[in-house]
């Protein structure tokens, strides 16, 4: 059984950098053809799409998000990282990782993951 566990701050001051780490148990994030995202909620909105980083390490990002966000990973702890720079309240939210079977399935309209983590609160204030 396959899980995802988030981890990271929970508070981060405005135009500081929201760093996040996803650990993942029962696979490894170099398998193929898996793609790893994060996603995250806005209190009140839906779900929002941020990027992804495929088995391979190639890494995809929303365009409206891409100047702002970098997605790593560390094959040898089986995790992978998000980093969300110059963060205003607005980006506060809950933040989710998620595995999808491909990079397609991550990236195209209808989006399908299969796997999710159980998201953490990060809240963006001074």
């Amino acid at each position: 059984q396959v899980q995802l566990q988030e981890s990271g701050p929970g508070l981060v001051k405005p135009s500081q950098t929201l760093s996040l780490t996803c650990t993942v148990s029962g696979g490894s994030i170099t398998t193929s053809y898996y793609a790893w995202s994060w996603i995250r909620q806005p209190p009140g909105k839906g779900l929002e799409w941020m990027g992804v980083i495929a088995y391979d390490g190639s890494t995809y990002y929303s365009p409206s998000l891409k100047s702002r966000t970098s997605i790593s990973r560390d094959t040898s702890k089986n995790q992978f990282s998000l980093q969300l720079s110059s963060v205003t309240p607005e980006d506060t939210a809950v933040y989710y990782c998620a595995r999808s079977l491909t990079t397609a399935q991550a990236m195209g309209a209808k989006r399908e993951y299969d796997y999710w983590g159980q998201g953490t609160q990060v809240t963006v204030s001074s």
